[in-house]
């Protein structure tokens, strides 16, 4: 959705934009563009791969032909979950367009070693930053008990039948611990009947998406990703937020909606007290879609949705 969050972040010349899940810099290359001159790119990705991969892009694109006026690139492994952190260590007073493009990134599935994708085979792994987290999808399946099993793939993953998938988890591993994603697809094919079975995809891919997110806690790094955000964001600034299912595109539509309202008296105070103005003006109201071409291009984009957020003026 470049074409989309270009024009919604509307940036400028001699602006600061932050891209906080630079990925393969598919964005950030482009967005650059519009920061020329002077302007201060920030890009933030907790996978060391993807960083590589957004440096060269980055080298053959600007630092070749590198002017005073290319805007200055400031690229930084972390998670936006340590937002204000890494924006310290960035040096800039503040920002004036973030970007969350949420999800498992292309770098990550298209290396099958990281156990992203339930299309290959390779390690339950799912860690987006292998070299500081511990916890892998495997350590969850053959430890976790099968209540806890369900109430994962229920609440990440919004699965009909994860109770039927905990239970089949827990009876395999008995015999043997799960370590390959084949093996995993193979027990979820089985736990959900055949009927059910038939439209929607690969049945395993709620499984793997509720694996992925309680491996990286990602619905607690958005709040606090998003939290910085609006604190870093400059007046007039802008945010834009790429979800591509209905647990992330929740958070940011609530999060969006309380930095937007205004009085919070009660509602049967006669007149407001409370002197609390909002901080935020929504965009969209309703999320922004892929167009068919991009889905057509990309089948990846069907899923994502676009929310869009400006900083009010103090004194708005």
């Amino acid at each position: 959705m470049l074409p989309e969050c270009r024009e919604a972040l509307a940036l400028k010349p001699g602006e600061t934009y932050c891209d906080c899940t630079l990925g393969g810099a598919g964005h950030a290359l482009e967005l650059a563009c519009d920061l020329e001159p002077n302007g201060t790119l920030i890009g933030i990705d907790q996978d060391s791969v993807a960083l590589e991969v957004a440096t060269e892009r980055f080298d053959e694109k600007f630092r070749a032909s590198h002017t005073p006026r290319t805007p200055r690139l400031v690229l930084l492994q972390g998670n936006f979950g340590n937002l204000d952190e890494l924006l310290v260590e960035a040096e800039v007073p503040g920002v004036d367009g973030f970007l969350f493009d949420l999800g498992v990134s292309s770098p990550q599935l298209d290396f099958p070693q990281r156990g992203f994708s339930y299309a290959r085979e390779a390690p339950l792994d799912m860690r987006m930053d292998p070299g500081n987290q511990t916890l892998t999808a495997a350590e969850i399946l053959n430890t976790r008990n099968e209540a806890d099993l369900a109430r994962i793939l229920r609440e990440y993953g919004e699965e009909r039948w994860a109770a039927r998938i905990a239970s089949f988890i827990v009876k395999a591993r008995e015999r043997q611990p799960l370590t390959q994603t084949t093996e995993l697809v193979e027990l979820v094919k089985a736990a959900i009947p055949a009927s059910a079975r038939r439209a929607g995809g690969n049945p395993a891919k709620r499984t793997f998406q509720a694996l992925r997110i309680a491996v990286n806690g990602e619905m607690d790094v958005l709040r606090s990703g998003l939290e910085a955000a609006l604190r870093w964001l400059n007046p007039a600034g802008r945010i834009a937020v790429i979800s591509y299912h209905s647990l992330e595109d929740r958070i940011v539509k609530e999060t969006f909606a309380e930095a937007a309202r205004g009085c919070i008296c009660p509602p049967e105070a006669p007149v407001c007290v409370c002197g609390h103005e909002p901080i935020l003006e929504r965009i969209t109201r309703k999320p922004l879609r892929a167009s068919e071409v991009e889905i057509e291009r990309n089948p990846r984009a069907k899923s994502a949705k676009l929310r869009v957020a400006i900083k009010r003026n103090q004194a708005g």
